[in-house]
């Protein structure tokens, strides 16, 4: 091995070990170093990157705004530049980073970038700044005529005239948003903000920083951003899956609205949880004082299991709202399907009904009616189980047994890889770290094909 060579190596190993993303280009724009942290930060393998140029893999609104290609072409070192581009799938990413010139002999023969990860933190902050529904939902959104839903329906129409905290309980995918966006519509504050923000979705420290606190720039040049409270001025604040608070956090919230006229917010706080709030709070999931102080307008919904006679009308609405999505013209379901629907418990509730419909429109050719081999592999599959099929039945096997026809060859590898991906989260009780690593994929990676494929955990799992 070369002495240059052996640097090089020495260089790429002590890369691998540094918890910031480094990326290093020749003077042609071509990838020389591209290190384990980076390749998180980016949801890109190795051999996707290393030795391509970076213009044929990562896209970005004008050659400008790479900072890596900046300081090829100024050759002056750049601090603290905030980039916003795509990876090769199309995924987003936002990024903090220091770059350098690389000079030997005064010749500028590439750049380094030294990265950190801030994708997440601006997208919360840029989904929730003055963030209005993206939907409308008003009560006349609730599909069904069920004596529980209407119940519930009557319960919040009868919350829009105060500004009390609201409670939503319901399984995952039973409306809860839409019931919450329906109250703050029809109330005297649908003209201010509706801001919403998942308790699952983000790490404790970031949390209380943008449920309570100005959230600090992450540069010098930046200003402090405002918090859920202070963006929620006048309007509705959501918290949804609040059992998923820790308990400091869960404190500190009810000790800020249990300030009543004393807030120094006019905000309207609601709250979901996913699962009964008596077992949260009896295994410790949910504060016992913070139930009763969100619970004096509770919200129950009944479960798509337990409202079967509300299928056809939600069925037809969800054809309907295809159809126009699609510019496609079917008519209904097939008399298997139907029953099939029937008997099926939906675990997923409403929002998995609207996937697989969605999910057979992908299917439907020009036919007129969803037949049982336009559904979603995923759902055939679940119904082989739920019907107490053999769970060990050969599984190359099962997946030649999705239709009549042969399928085109990227359907059914989506389908098996659908397949294998739900197999595997099952496995690994959806922990995304051990799946992925199980899988020999990044985190990311994994995650944007839950997205791609619509893949869901149970219910209060």
């Amino acid at each position: 091995m070369l002495e240059s060579e052996k640097r090089l190596y020495m260089y790429e190993k002590v890369a691998e070990h540094l918890e910031s993303g480094v990326h290093v280009i020749d003077s042609t724009g071509r990838t020389i170093i591209y290190n384990r942290k980076m390749r998180e930060i980016e949801g890109m393998e190795i051999e996707d990157v290393l030795d391509k140029n970076l213009l044929d893999v990562f896209q970005f609104h004008s050659e400008e705004e790479s900072t890596l290609l900046n300081v090829l072409h100024t050759e002056e070192p750049t601090l603290n530049v905030k980039q916003t581009y795509f990876n090769i799938n199309g995924i987003e990413i936002t990024t903090m980073n220091d770059t350098f010139p690389i000079f030997h002999d005064n010749v500028l023969i590439g750049a380094v970038e030294i990265a950190r990860d801030i994708t997440r933190l601006e997208k919360v902050m840029r989904d929730h700044v003055h963030k209005r529904p993206s939907s409308l939902f008003t009560f006349n959104s609730i599909i069904g005529e069920h004596p529980r839903l209407q119940d519930a329906v009557e319960t919040g129409k009868r919350a829009t005239r105060t500004s009390s905290p609201v409670l939503i309980c319901g399984e995952i995918g039973t409306g809860k948003e839409l019931f919450a966006q329906s109250i703050h519509n029809d109330s005297a504050r649908s003209n201010c903000p509706f801001i919403t923000q998942n308790c699952s979705s983000l790490s404790d420290d970031m949390l209380e920083d943008i449920l309570f606190d100005q959230v600090k720039p992450v540069s010098s040049h930046e200003e402090r951003r405002p918090s859920l409270f202070q963006q929620a001025q006048g309007g509705t604040l959501l918290l949804d899956e609040i059992n998923l608070l820790t308990p400091s956090l869960q404190e500190k919230l009810l000790n800020l609205i249990s300030r009543g006229t004393d807030l120094p917010y006019d905000v309207r706080v609601m709250a979901t949880v996913n699962e009964d709030p008596i077992d949260a709070i009896a295994e410790g999931r949910l504060l016992k004082d913070l139930y009763y102080r969100l619970s004096i307008v509770s919200i129950f919904i009944p479960s798509l299991r337990t409202r079967k006679e509300d299928l056809p009308e939600l069925v037809n609405y969800f054809i309907d709202q295809f159809n126009h999505h699609f510019a496609m013209n079917v008519k209904g379901i097939s008399d298997e399907v139907n029953e099939i629907f029937e008997q099926y418990d939906w675990p997923g509730n409403v929002r998995e009904l609207e996937h697989v419909i969605e999910g057979a429109f992908n299917l439907v050719g020009f036919e007129e009616e969803i037949g049982f081999s336009h559904l979603p592999f995923g759902f055939r599959q679940r119904i082989h189980h739920t019907a107490g099929g053999d769970d060990h039945q050969d599984e190359s096997e099962f997946l030649y047994q999705s239709g009549t026809e042969i399928k085109p060859l990227e359907l059914f590898i989506e389908e098996a890889e659908t397949y294998y991906i739900q197999k595997s989260l099952k496995y690994h009780d959806f922990n995304i770290t051990k799946t992925a690593k199980a899988l020999g994929m990044s985190r990311q990676n994994l995650q944007y094909r839950i997205r791609k494929y619509g893949i869901e955990r149970n219910p209060f799992s």
